[in-house]
């Protein structure tokens, strides 16, 4: 095996403000992405703040550097950060246990239960799946609240031991932002705002979208839909606030940027001791190790710890998250022993996400000293493969459905009411001389159910702001009446929170 020298050249050859420029513009054409935000932060100054592109395909509106978007699970950090401030007031140690501040929280077996800490909260590891419970959330406009959130993870499989495997989970954010609010007596969102925004000056931002002061300069989610940008409602993600709330312009997360390269610190305002500032950072839970890395990225390993990814980079500590949803997407990534800060807000998906990936690689690399990796290009090839074989899927689906649509179904047999124990019934029905499901608390999961082989429906669900039609499978009895229903999405780029697979409906009602 040859020896193969490799020599990081940190020579500060950062992108000029013409170069990001250009950058960010081909960007938004490649992934055909409406608006963004963009912003550096090195050695404790914003060295580069703008907006681009659009609010609204509608409205045409310019988006600027006071442009407000959701940041999606960017607000995990925010939530981390509370409770870091409730551990420093000494009202809250790390490892305490969630059922002393939350008696009637239950996991899926005592032990758990009794164990589980105010850390295992924010570090995925808890056993569960990934996305475990988020279809209570996902779409938005159910009727679940937070003591449903709390009651649901007892009835959950666990995937794996508890504290054995990274599984990425919302749904335990938002029993810490429900920790935040026992203990404050403030909700999350107000508790956010007054102990961290307010502090940075972060005013025009909000724990919520509804509690935004001003909504004149909002960003509108869209959704990309054959090469056409079509504007959705903004989520509602007031229940699940701790987890993914967060309305912020890219002006005010410059500030929330410099605290963190601070140490916890900004301007005259210590926000949170260094050593909580530090623990925030730990790693927590292992993702991927190696112990020789590859260059150009020389990555050994990649953790998680409270609400951020931690990964070492090139000989440098990285700190990032993402943030996702439906047309809202948004990268944040720290490397503190350079001073460096970037943010990346979007308003459209699928192209989002490739759009900050590109996007902040690209920055990043230049301050590394490396060469242009040609990011856009990249993600732009891979983007296209992805979403082509996702189609290639579902339209095969639909075409079996076509084809299968003079099948003759009892339709008898199927109708009725069936009950998950956390996602509660859901109702099948004729409508229009045609089998129809129903979600009863979770309404826009509502749609014709066409049949597709043997025991199988596809469901087409009136909501499509983001691609989640499903498959409903039966099981039938030995008279071949359904008593069950397990289910999950059709397309193989389903987002992870509709978490279907982890349905298991049982006949209650005929």
């Amino acid at each position: 095996m040859a020896l193969v020298l490799f020599v990081v050249y940190t020579t500060n050859a950062q992108l000029s403000t013409k170069q990001i420029d250009a950058l960010v513009t081909n960007a938004l054409q490649k992934f055909n992405v409406a608006g963004a935000g963009i912003a550096v932060v090195k050695d404790g100054k914003v060295v580069y703040l703008k907006g681009y592109g659009i609010t609204s395909a509608k409205t045409k509106k310019k988006v600027n550097a006071h442009t407000r978007f959701a940041i999606a699970s960017n607000s995990k950090a925010f939530t981390s950060m509370a409770l870091a401030i409730l551990v420093d007031r000494k009202q809250l140690n790390w490892n305490d246990k969630v059922v002393d501040y939350i008696p009637e929280f239950k996991m899926y077996n005592a032990y758990v239960t009794a164990n589980f800490t105010i850390v295992d909260l924010l570090t995925h590891r808890s056993g569960l799946g990934l996305g475990a419970g988020d279809l209570m959330f996902f779409p938005d406009g159910g009727n679940f609240t937070m003591d449903d959130v709390v009651k649901s993870f007892q009835y959950q499989k666990p995937q794996s031991g508890f504290r054995t495997k990274f599984d990425y989970d919302n749904l335990l954010y938002m029993v810490a932002g429900e920790v935040v609010k026992r203990i404050s007596d403030k909700s999350w969102p107000a508790f956010v705002e007054e102990n961290i925004m307010k502090p940075l000056g972060m005013n025009e931002s909000a724990g919520t979208y509804q509690r935004l002061a001003d909504k004149n300069n909002v960003a509108t989610p869209h959704s990309d839909i054959d090469d056409t940008l079509v504007p959705l409602k903004p989520f509602d993600d007031s229940v699940g606030a701790s987890a993914g709330g967060i309305y912020a312009s890219i002006s005010d997360l410059t500030k929330w940027v410099g605290m963190h390269l601070n140490n916890g610190k900004y301007a005259d305002t210590t926000l949170v001791s260094l050593k909580n500032h530090n623990f925030i950072w730990k790693p927590q839970t292992n993702q991927f190790f190696r112990p020789i890395a590859e260059p150009p990225y020389k990555i050994h390993f990649v953790s998680y710890g409270l609400g951020w990814n931690v990964m070492d980079l090139n000989g440098y500590m990285v700190f990032s998250h993402t943030g996702g949803l439906p047309g809202m997407l948004s990268k944040i990534l720290l490397i503190p022993e350079m001073g460096l800060g970037i943010i990346v807000l979007t308003n459209t998906d699928p192209g989002g996400g490739a759009f900050f990936s590109a996007v902040t690689n690209t920055i990043r690399d230049s301050y590394l000293g490396l060469d242009d990796f040609g990011w856009a290009d990249k993600y732009a090839k891979r983007l296209k493969s992805i979403l082509e074989k996702g189609d290639a899927v579902t339209e095969k689906v639909w075409q079996t459905v076509e084809k299968s649509k003079n099948t003759t179904v009892n339709t008898a047999n199927f109708i009725g009411i069936y009950k998950d124990n956390w996602f509660g019934k859901i109702k099948i029905y004729l409508k229009d001389n045609r089998l129809w499901f129903e979600a009863l608390r979770s309404p826009k999961l509502n749609g014709p159910m066409a049949f597709y082989k043997a025991n199988t429906f596809a469901i087409k669900w009136a909501y499509q702001d983001m691609n989640a039609d499903a498959f409903a499978m039966f099981t039938l009895d030995e008279n071949g009446k359904a008593i069950g229903i397990k289910m999950k999405g059709i397309s193989p780029n389903i987002d992870f929170s509709f978490d279907f697979q982890d349905l298991d409906l049982k006949r209650v009602e005929e």
